[in-house]
């Protein structure tokens, strides 16, 4: 779409000149304030989901098998971020970055309404399916805008990453801990509730300030072709048309949702690759760097699936295994995601600080992903010795079990 030449005119050009938000690009407050509701939204809304899909009716819950509960919260999260793509591929070819991720944080939000409003697995369904897809086009878009507020050569831009990652992180902090409580004083639905109010204020804030973005971040990189346009259209109400019927037949059930991501995710990992292979421009050092990222991919792979399961593996633990006693209050299960925020926040600087002064002796990018993952699988090592009676394992302990998980 055109601009007006007010609007244009309103765009500020990129440079070092803009120092408003500490230092940073004052537009930069936008994304950052964006991303901090819309993780806290998100982490808020994780927090609380496994345990309301098994807690029983009289304690507020759905009453699911756990080992299901369990399957729908993995296969969400895998969603996410198979999302990512079809987010990616929006903006490239279709919107824009830009609007790819406002529409995306308004998908976001109204699956989170619906969460909170929708009762039963209803809500679950159609609020699951509208954050997954949110969440993706934002993941897969809020990162690029923030590299358009810099010139190429700008030496402020790394500066400008770690400020936004740090309003990830309080998000993360944040959510967990207010959803939480009004999860445990209130009920669930107060605590969807508070997850969609925060993304409307994330939303609100963006959509006032949107127009200040760079206007790079409108264009089409690879537009579409209006003739596949169509095509595009009918292929796609066939795939969600299939998805309906298989529903409707009992293929695709609640229990076998993680497995049907899983095998998804690597076909479209395969497909992914086979398609950047058989680009007949990707050749010599291009082709053998691909190859050389295909351990890389793998270990990321292992890795992830591995953190993601403080949404499962940890929340059960804490639910069922950890003392939550706090002189004389238990607190909620949700708040042991906050642990791991807290971490980040204060390692960021350390892990930086540590690269700068150890600068080309530190190691490769290879060997950081291996000792990552290998530290990862040491950290539920960190389980064995823990107390196994009901509620009895030390907070203490878990919290040093997520303090590897943030150092990996």
């Amino acid at each position: 779409m055109s601009q007006t030449p007010d609007t244009t005119q309103a765009r500020p050009a990129r440079g070092d000149s803009d120092t408003r938000f500490f230092g940073q690009p004052g537009v930069l407050a936008n994304l950052f304030g964006v991303e901090l509701w819309e993780r806290f939204s998100f982490y808020g809304m994780q927090g609380i989901l496994l345990i309301y899909l098994y807690y029983t009716a009289s304690q507020g819950g759905l009453g699911v098998d756990e080992g299901v509960a369990t399957g729908i919260v993995g296969a969400y999260g895998g969603a996410v971020y198979l999302s990512t793509i079809l987010g990616a591929w929006l903006a490239d070819r279709l919107v824009g970055p830009e609007r790819t991720l406002f529409y995306s944080a308004v998908c976001v939000m109204l699956g989170h309404i619906a969460l909170s409003l929708l009762p039963g697995l209803t809500g679950v369904g159609v609020g699951l399916v509208l954050i997954a897809l949110g969440s993706g086009g934002v993941k897969a878009n809020a990162t690029s805008l923030v590299g358009s507020l810099y010139d190429e050569h700008d030496t402020r831009r790394d500066a400008g990453f770690s400020l936004f990652y740090m309003g990830i992180n309080i998000g993360a902090l944040i959510g967990p801990l207010l959803t939480g409580l009004l999860q445990k004083e209130a009920g669930f639905h107060w605590g969807f509730g508070a997850a969609a109010v925060g993304m409307a204020l994330g939303l609100t804030q963006y959509a006032l300030f949107r127009k200040n973005l760079p206007e790079e971040t409108n264009r089409v990189a690879n537009p579409l072709p209006q003739g596949r346009l169509v095509a595009y259209g009918v292929g796609a109400v066939v795939v969600l048309a299939v998805i309906a019927v298989l529903v409707a037949v009992d293929v695709i059930t609640a229990d076998r949702l993680a497995n049907i991501v899983i095998g998804i995710s690597a076909v479209a990992a395969v497909a992914y690759f086979a398609l950047i292979l058989s680009d007949r421009e990707v050749q010599g050092a291009e082709r053998s760097r691909i190859f050389a990222f295909v351990p890389l991919f793998l270990c990321n792979v292992v890795f992830w699936s591995l953190y993601q399961q403080q949404f499962t593996v940890v929340t059960i633990y804490a639910d069922k295994r950890l003392d939550r006693n706090l002189f004389g209050w238990e607190m909620p299960v949700s708040w042991v995601q906050s642990i791991n925020p807290v971490f980040i926040i204060v390692l960021a600087g350390v892990f930086a600080a540590l690269w700068t002064k150890l600068g080309d002796r530190q190691p490769v990018t290879p060997l950081k992903f291996g000792a990552g993952t290998t530290l990862m699988g040491i950290a539920f090592f960190c389980f064995l010795p823990m107390p196994g009676g009901e509620n009895t394992a030390p907070l203490l302990g878990l919290a040093g079990i997520l303090l590897v998980f943030t150092l990996a």
